[in-house]
């Protein structure tokens, strides 16, 4: 009792049967799912420079010498 479910794609809002795509078509596909693994994957990283550069500005501030301010 298995049905085929076939799978589709969502562009423009136009949904589409992946059967009645090109194979050109599909490998920009695949390419444009890689490219946004990509993105994700360095906005990560960038998330985590980010968080360790605070931490690293937070450990100098707190390792400054102390400075009374002029009156």
């Amino acid at each position: 009792m298995s049905e085929t479910q076939t799978r589709t794609v969502t562009i423009d809002g136009t949904k589409y049967s992946l059967n009645e795509l090109s194979d050109d078509v599909k490998s920009q596909l695949a390419s444009m799912r890689f490219a946004e693994q990509e993105v994700q994957r360095l906005q990560r990283q960038l998330a985590l420079a980010q968080t360790a550069r605070a931490a690293y500005a937070r450990a100098v501030q707190a390792g400054l010498p102390k400075t009374t301010a002029a009156a």
